[in-house]
């Protein structure tokens, strides 16, 4: 796996109390999540950038109030009610 550096400011670690290797975790996760929430990249893809299996990631993204099925609550709540409407 090709890895590329992201320069950051050393200033950015003290503030956030974090270590070099956990800011980077870190990073890497919370890119995936954004990434997969904006439909960009598909859950496998969205794990190898955080670098944690496919199931780990499905883990994660409800963890941070995703959805795993790449919906909203409220649509996944609309999509019931109009299938429940089709067998009425």
């Amino acid at each position: 796996m090709a890895r590329q550096a992201i320069q950051y400011p050393t200033e950015i670690l003290s503030a956030l109390g974090k270590e070099p290797e956990e800011f980077e975790e870190e990073a890497r996760l919370l890119l995936a999540l954004k990434y997969y929430e904006t439909g960009k990249l598909s859950t496998g893809l969205a794990a190898q950038l955080a670098g944690v299996s496919r199931s780990t990631f499905i883990y994660l993204v409800g963890e941070h109030g995703l959805s795993p099925f790449g919906e909203t609550p409220d649509e996944l709540e609309e999509s019931l009610a109009n299938a429940r409407k089709a067998f009425i």
